[in-house]
Parts: C-alpha cells; structure tokens; sequence
C-alpha cells in the first residue's frame, strides 16, 4: 500500500501528470492527418497505471544476489526481478515479474553515473548477459562509469515466457522455403499461419495484445524507478531502440542519455506490413555484398569470380537441398536461416561461404553442422519466434486479406527473391492476429529532450537506412553517426574505433559532435582468418546482439 499512499498524499502532483499526459495524446502534434496512423494508447488510465506500477517499484527496488543455477552465469552478474502490470490500464490487476542482471561499475566512487540499461531487441532477445561486455575493451571505460543492467523483456525467458507451438514442432527438419512458392505451398502457409495466431491466443489469452513495444516503453519507465535513476541511461538495437524512441515521446523529460543503434523506422504509417517489405529489399542488397566479397575471394572459395555466379551456385546448392536435405535435417527453409545470417552480420561471411565452398565440392558437413537445428535450442528459439511475431503483430498494421499479401511479395520477390516470401511467411500470423493497433507517433518537441544519439549503418539490411535518418528527423537534438559502406546490424561497442569513440564520449560526457558523423566502414572479415572456426556470436557482439529465450 505504500505506493498508493505516496500518490494519495501527492494528489496535486498527480493530476498535473495526468492532465499533461492527457494533453499529450490531444495536442495538434498527436492529431494524425488524413492517411497517417493514429497516436494511440496514450490515455488517461495507462498513465496512472503506470505511475502507479513506477512507485511500486521505486519502493521496493530490486533485490540483486546470485543468478539462477540453471543460467550458468559467472558470480560477477547479479541478478533480480521488477514486477510490471499486465495491463497498465489495471496496475493493481495481474503482474508480472520480469528478469534483470546487473554487474557493479568498476571505477571509483568519483565516476559513478548511475545504471545504463540496454535492449538488443528482436523483438524476442533478452539482454541478461550483456553486462558482461565491461571485460571488454570497447565498453571498460564506460564499465567504469555505469552499472551495467540487462534485462529479459515481457514474454523472453528467464522472465515468464510465451510459447505458441511446441519447441520441438518448431524445430522440426528439413522443411522447404522454395523461392518461387506454388499456389498450394501458399496455401499451406496460409492455413498454418492462421494456426500458429490461434496458438498465440490460446496461450496467452486476453495478455496477448501486451505483447507490444508501447507496454515495453512502460515497463522501461518501472525498471528507471526500480533502479532508483532519477532519469534513464539506456541504449537499444533494432526494435529495442524502438522501445526508447517509444520511452523518449512518453517520458521525455525522464531521459537522461539514450542511444539509438540500428533502429527501425519511426513513422507509424511504415511499421509492421510495409517495413516487413522494405526489409526484404535491403536484406537483397546485402546479401548481394555477401557475394560480392565471395567473388573476390575465389581464390579462396572456389565460387565463382563474380556475384552472379556465385549466386548460381547458392540456387544450385538449393535446388538440390529440396531433392536431398543435407544429412536429412538442412533443407532450403534451413539453408535460408542460416545464410541470413550473413545477411544481418559479416562476421558470419566466411563460416558461411566455406560451408556452401565444401558443399559444392562433396563435403556437406560444414553445412550440416552450421545449419541443423540445435534441440538444445529449441525452447529457446520458439520463445524468440512467439514474442517476435506478438509484438511485431501487436505493433503494426496488418491487412487481413491474403490477395494483398499475394500480390505485394509477388511483386517484391521478383526484384527481391532472397527474402521475401520467407519474411512473409514469418509475418503473416499478423493477419489472423486478434486485435492490432495504431502505432504511436514517434515525436519529441523542441527542447523536450536532452541530446541523444543514433547509429546506423549505411546497408544496414534488417534496419534499413532509411529509418535512422527518419528518428533522427523526429527526435529534436539527435545527432546521427554514420558506418559508411558497411552493413552488419548493430554498430555500437562492435570494434569500430570511429563510431566507438563517438559512443564512450556520449556516455561518458554526455556531448554529441556539433553536426551528423560519417565513420569509414570497419575492416571486412578475412576469408582465411580461424574466424570461420569460432561459435556465432563470440565476443562482445554476441553480447550486445542479445540471447534468446532459454
């Protein structure tokens, strides 16, 4: 009861509150025009409810001690729980309590500027591990400064999961992702995508449609009040940074520095449906980068020396995979994960083309062993797939009617073949989702919001470019750092010295550069280097790009 005696004996605090975020879902800046979506969700009864679930939360902090045993975690991480409501509209309903990790600051008492929590998005990934980059050069100085605080989002393991499918039925190989789908491959799809969204609700029930980026900015603001931060340091990657563009509109003046690495676009009118296509067409071109740097390496890889060809080798490679799965578990829909991951990463380049080198010479097992789904994973990835497509379904709009669906990847696959009937597939429980609504309108005014920072990455194919330039439009006093002629996802801390220098000093100092950056790209990978030997995601960008639910 001690929150709500708080706000009782606060009562005049309160109504200003509510009045100013009452105001804020009515002034003409809230007010969409003609054909934009609408600024929704932003009432009366989700603000109490979250400053109620906030006062809650500053009372009782977080009770940090020793991680689960089943977690495998070095003693140096700290781990805890905050509890959030179900519903911010019914703070005092069902709640639940979400996974936080945190490692002490390492400097003096002199240096201590308080928690900086970090998102890597997904959606689906948790950040529990990411503390751990502080033993990493890129981020000691910053680990000097900064308690470093992930945290595993609403519905990511170790925070209380959503399943839509049984583990095992999700890993379940070889399946097909033929690129030039039939009519009755579509319709399978169809029928199992119509599935897979009943399996959503039945699971989850009324919970579901809190499945969301917006509840995920209020669960944001109840972790700042738990921590005991007056104002929030906090940087996010791909749709964590969403999150804090979402945070940044609601709480502007609760923010005290924030980055914004890799983020998607902003406008409410390209979320959901119309990223999902844009995103096809910049995973395109840099796949193409992808077989470009193999044809420059036929010395190497024997592929081919120039990306057409190359690229006939990979379509060889999967005409046979959907005669013949490789060691009966990698068929094309498994050879397609596995080389997007090439796509979203170039550390990935050269595992990746070895794999598809020994693969076209006899030699499958490289392939097999990169490829096959890992049932010791399985749990975990479902996790990731569940909440992704429940907040991507939640966040968006969706048609519901399959013709559209049809023509418009019918249409972008012909330009776009690598991606897009696969992104399709993953999307298109949104059109059997039961309830979505409008995104909100992204937008801080003049003077509402401290300097913040975004990073992108100039062929970015997940995020494209595109959206950093449109968040740094919207967000008053951002300044944009540009990795030019690169594409991995997620720039920050990942060992560009350019883009990394720019990161520390805003931490650190909180100063942005006078006017946007452009960085020279980071080296690209070696083809001969043991790179291709080591586990994916080793090193700190395995930390910063997150873990699937386990």
């Amino acid at each position: 009861m001690g929150a709500v005696t708080r706000y009782a004996t606060a009562g005049a605090l309160v109504l200003a509150a509510l009045t100013a975020a009452s105001a804020t879902a009515t002034t003409p800046a809230a007010t969409p025009r003609a054909g934009t979506a609408a600024r929704a969700d932003v009432t009366v009864p989700e603000a109490w409810g979250t400053m109620i679930a906030a006062g809650r939360a500053r009372e009782r902090g977080i009770a940090f001690g020793d991680c689960p045993e089943s977690e495998m975690l070095p003693e140096s991480l700290r781990c805890g729980t905050f509890t959030v409501p179900v519903d911010y509209a019914h703070p005092y309903g069902p709640r639940i309590a979400l996974a936080v990790s945190r490692t002490a600051a390492t400097g003096d008492a002199a240096e201590h500027q308080g928690s900086l929590v970090y998102n890597p998005g997904g959606p689906g990934a948790a950040s529990i591990t990411f503390p751990l980059v502080g033993d990493w050069a890129a981020w000691r100085e910053t680990a000097r400064a900064y308690d470093l605080v992930g945290y595993a989002p609403r519905g990511v393991a170790p925070s209380p999961a959503l399943s839509c499918r049984p583990p095992e039925e999700a890993a379940g190989a070889p399946t097909d992702s033929p690129q030039q789908p039939s009519s009755a491959y579509k319709q399978e799809r169809t029928v199992l995508a119509k599935a897979y969204a009943d399996g959503c609700a039945l699971a989850a029930g009324t919970a579901l449609r809190h499945y969301s980026s917006l509840d995920g900015a209020r669960d944001l603001e109840v972790l700042r009040a738990a921590l005991d931060e007056p104002r929030l340091t906090f940087m996010g990657t791909d749709q964590g940074a969403y999150v804090g563009a979402l945070y940044a509109t609601l709480y502007p003046s609760h923010v005290r520095r924030m980055v914004f690495d890799s983020p998607l676009d902003p406008d409410a009118r390209r979320i959901g449906y119309r990223a999902g296509l844009a995103r096809s067409r910049a995973l395109e071109s840099r796949f193409a980068d992808f077989l470009s740097w193999v044809a420059r390496h036929d010395d190497v890889y024997g592929l081919g020396t120039t990306a057409a060809a190359v690229r006939s080798r990979y379509d060889l490679v999967r005409t046979e995979l959907s005669r013949s799965p490789a060691g009966g578990t990698v068929g094309t829909a498994q050879l397609q994960a596995a080389f997007l991951d090439a796509a979203y990463y170039d550390d990935y380049w050269a595992m990746r083309a070895s794999a598809l080198s020994a693969y076209a010479k006899g030699d499958p097992e490289p392939l097999i062993t990169q490829a096959s789904p890992r049932p010791y994973t399985a749990k975990g990835d479902e996790n990731a797939e569940a909440v992704r497509t429940a907040v991507e379904c939640n966040d968006g709009v969706w048609p519901a009617d399959w013709r559209t669906w049809d023509r418009d990847h019918t249409r972008a696959a012909r330009r776009a073949p690598f991606a897009t009937w696969a992104g399709a597939w993953a999307n298109l429980p949104c059109a059997s989702w039961p309830r979505t609504r409008h995104p909100l309108d992204v937008r801080t005014g003049r003077g509402g919001l401290p300097p913040v920072l975004v990073l992108a990455a100039e062929r970015d194919g997940v995020t494209p470019y595109a959206g950093a330039v449109e968040l740094r439009r919207r967000l008053r006093g951002a300044v944009l750092v540009t990795e030019r002629d690169a594409g991995s996802h997620g720039i920050g801390g990942a060992e560009n010295a350019c883009v990394d220098g720019h990161l520390e000093t805003y931490l650190l100092t909180g100063r942005v550069p006078e006017e946007d950056v452009a960085c020279a790209p980071h080296r690209e990978p070696n083809p001969v280097s043991l790179n291709r030997a080591v586990p994916r995601d080793a090193g700190p960008q395995g930390l910063l790009r997150g873990e699937p639910g386990v």
